[in-house]
Formats: structure tokens, sequence, C-alpha cells
């Protein structure tokens, strides 16, 4: 939640929290493209419909690193980011009922407001005036969060789900599993097809093996390729050394993947994802073209002639989380893997900035985000 702002864009003075005799710290940025700082901020307070979080993990997303840049119209400087998160509930609205201080959460980054047409649908991932910590609110880069709507949109974690895997499920895999699941309706024995393995990506290559398909992986670097066949994909393709892409998948794959994702959002790796289908396959669109990427070139004319189906994907709502959170009990999806550096908030504003460099497999995620409260692993007993 953001605190008011003085005029010129000054931060209003530290005050003393309610809970500790300091104000938290927090990852700030006054201008776009300027180096966020890590800085002492108000403590949250809690919406009358919300929540206050202690924050225990927040991954970083390239997401988080487009809002920066500035591509997000939703932002307001100055801006905490940050919106892949897990942590305790420390305070709670004057309207909130099914939450209590304690609580171990995490949310959706879209989270739906519960009144308009979407969310009655039960599709808040698209609702018409979505909440979005660290973009249309300040975010997780915090030693607290408030998070809005919290009876429509928190999501209990299981007690042997830590903080930090919980925040490597963030936007990056519950959206894979939603885009795969759901969206592509991916089924066993069929082909599905990554193009880019970042967090996304190789969160995809997980699922889609999960799932009981065959899976190719589509990047340029050798060493995700190497994780993404660790993850379980049975084939992989280098696209800097491959100078038809689409045609190496659709060979590899005797006519084509069933279904293909674009997974970094890109025109280039957006027009090889719906070449590489088979007829009648299922392309789904998750990496964000922005910018002057916005509208890719898209090969419409084989769209039409093979009735390829074409869906985008945005995010999870919260009610569908049960599945997901099921099969990684189970045992059937083991995030935790993909998870690769982790980090102090210190350390979040080099992370941010240079994600436009994907640096290294796996998701960084910040766990150590202060001294002020307790349980920082965000595992009971611990």
């Amino acid at each position: 939640m953001r605190p008011e702002v003085e005029d010129g864009g000054r931060l209003p003075a530290p005050r003393p929290s309610r809970r500790y005799s300091l104000p938290m710290q927090a990852v700030l940025y006054r201008e776009f493209q300027t180096r966020p700082e890590l800085v002492s901020v108000p403590d949250p307070a809690p919406p009358g419909d919300g929540v206050v979080v202690r924050v225990g993990a927040t991954g970083v997303c390239r997401s988080d690193w487009h809002g920066w840049m500035g591509h997000d119209p939703d932002i307001t400087l100055p801006h905490v980011p940050g919106h892949e998160l897990a942590g305790t509930v420390v305070e709670v609205g004057r309207h909130v009922r099914a939450w209590q201080v304690g609580d171990r959460v995490t949310v959706p980054f879209v989270s739906g407001c519960g009144r308009c047409p979407e969310c009655r649908s039960g599709n808040q991932q698209v609702c018409e005036r979505q909440f979005q910590p660290g973009f249309t609110h300040w975010g997780s880069f915090a030693e607290y969060v408030a998070l809005h709507h919290a009876e429509g949109n928190l999501v209990r974690l299981p007690d042997t789900l830590d903080f930090v895997t919980a925040a490597s499920l963030g936007c990056r895999f519950a959206t894979s599993f939603r885009a795969l699941a759901l969206q592509g309706r991916v089924r066993g024995g069929e082909w599905v097809a990554v193009h880019g393995c970042g967090g996304v990506g190789l969160s995809a290559v997980m699922i889609a093996v999960a799932l009981g398909a065959g899976v190719i992986a589509v990047d340029i670097d050798d060493g995700k390729l190497r994780l993404a066949r660790d993850l379980g994909a049975t084939l992989t393709v280098n696209g800097r050394e491959t100078p038809d892409v689409a045609g190496a998948v659709r060979d590899l794959t005797g006519g084509g993947a069933h279904v293909s994702l674009d997974a970094l959002g890109h025109p280039e790796t957006c027009a090889n994802s719906v070449a590489s289908l088979r007829t009648r396959g299922r392309h789904v669109q998750v990496g964000l073209l922005l910018a002057g990427q916005r509208h890719p070139p898209i090969p419409m004319d084989r769209v039409v002639a093979r009735e390829l189906e074409i869906y985008g994907s945005h995010g999870m709502a919260a009610h569908t989380y049960p599945g997901m959170l099921g099969m990684i009990e189970r045992g059937v999806l083991k995030p935790e893997r993909l998870v690769g550096r982790r980090i102090g908030l210190e350390d979040a504003a080099d992370a941010l900035v240079e994600m436009d460099r994907f640096p290294g497999p796996g998701v960084t995620v910040v766990d150590r985000l202060g001294t002020r409260g307790a349980g920082a692993t965000g595992v009971p007993g611990r």
C-alpha cells in the first residue's frame, strides 16, 4: 500500500512502527531506470478488506524489471517492486473474517476485486479492477506488504511448504501451471514445446513432464538447456545454432508440437512457437511483449490453414491453487529444484537491474529481509 507522497515526490518522514521501534526497510526507486535504493519507509497499514504480511521470501522476476524500466502504466513513482511473495499475516483489516494473525500465505500476482463480472465468473486473473502488489501498489521488496481483497485472493500454504519454495511459485510457476494444465489442456502422450528456459520456461518443462507430455525445450543458452534436460525435457534445441527452430521442432516431433508455449516474450519466440505446432495445435502466450514489441507479426495464414488455437495466459486465480499445491505435496512437482540464488534484501536492487542480462538458470529469491521478525525460513518450528 502506497504511503502518501509529499510534493516533489519525496517520501514522508519514517514514523515509528506499531510493531517495532524502527520503520521497515524496503527497496525503492524514485525514477524509472534509476538504480533502486534500500531505504526506511513507513510500515503499511492493513486495508479494511486486506491484511499486512511479514514477507518471508520474495522472488525477483523479469516482470519487476519491466516495471522498473517504465513499461507498466500502473506504476506510480516512487515505487517498491516485488510481486512473488510468501509470508505470515501480522495484521488483519476490520472486514476480514477468513484470515487471522499467524496464517502462512501467498497471493496470486493478479488479485481480483471480487465484484466485477470476471471475478464473479471465477476468472480473477483478468479482473477489470485488479490489485497487483508490486505494480498497482507497493510490493514485497520490503519487510512488510499490504494486500487488498484478502478474502478472495489469499492462498493458505501447506505446513510442509517453506517460504522460499512458495515465493518461487510466484507468477512464473503458477502462470505456467495454468497455461499448460488449463489453457493448453496438455494431456499425457502429447508433445509440448517450450520456447525460452528462464523461470517461466523451466517451470513449464517440469509441469509438462508431470502432466505426462514429452517436452522439447528451446533456448540459446546451453546451461539452461542442460537444466531443462535435468528437469525432464526429452529433447532440446539451441536456437542460436539452429537456423529454423520451428522446422526443427516439427521434425523432432513428427509433425509438430500439440502445445507450444512462448515463455520468453519476444517477436521471434512468439512466431516460432506458433510455427512449431502441428495441425490443430495450441499456442499459449505467457511471456510479456512490451514497449515496441507488443504487436509482433504472427503467421496467421498458418493459424487459419491448420486451425491452430491461440491463447493468452495471465496468472492464476487463488481458487485454482489447490490442484497445483496438491501435486507439490505429493512430490509430483518439485518447484524447489528451480530455486537458484538466495539473496538478502540489500542485494535485491542489483538483482533487479541485471534481469535483462538473463543471469544464470533458476529463480532468484530474496529470503533475508531484516531482523525485526522471526521465522525467516517460513518453516514452522525452525
